[in-house]
């Protein structure tokens, strides 16, 4: 792993930990998931199994940390390593497309839902749900997919301009 990498990695993350952390828990604990947004921009960047395993275990752990739910530190854990994955394997398949802001917009928006629906079954399971599934999903799901794709089309074209201005992420020159 190369240290440039690695800091504009954990400068990413620690962007998404100031986001999760300061917006509240509004609906039995649950808040939208900026750290999310952030983690899939690295994953853009960085388009290597590493740092992809990498963000999932690290963004886990830190929303765990800082989540407002119940419970919520491992149902974390398991939902940024699956997400992660999954988010990958969404650019990895979409070849070309996965260059494009309105591809990588909807991408975000997948990827929030996938993260949503693994957060809200692994909670269900170790530590039990607040309230009902469908107004957790319904309330805090479905308007934190919102938020990150519009915090997408905001954030990654500023983020992407300045990595390649500083040659940060190998990936994006490719």
């Amino acid at each position: 792993m190369k240290t440039k990498s690695l800091v504009s990695l954990a400068l990413l993350v620690g962007i998404g930990t100031v986001l999760h952390t300061v917006i509240p828990g509004f609906v039995f604990g649950m808040k939208p998931d900026m750290m999310l947004t952030m983690m899939f921009i690295g994953i853009i960047l960085f388009k290597e199994k590493k740092y992809v395993l990498l963000l999932g275990v690290l963004t886990g752990i830190i929303s765990g940390l800082t989540t407002s739910f119940p419970g919520g530190f491992f149902p974390n854990i398991i939902d940024k390593c699956i997400t992660s994955f999954a988010f990958y394997g969404l650019l990895l398949a979409s070849g070309k497309l996965a260059k494009k802001l309105p591809a990588l917009i909807v991408f975000t928006a997948i990827g929030t839902l996938i993260s949503g629906i693994i957060f809200l079954g692994s909670a269900f399971f170790i530590a039990g749900l607040p309230g009902p599934f469908a107004i957790l999903f319904g309330t805090v799901v479905l308007p934190a997919t919102v938020l990150n794709a519009v915090a997408m089309f905001i954030l990654f074209p500023i983020i992407s301009n300045v990595a390649k201005r500083t040659n940060a992420a190998h990936s994006m020159q490719a």
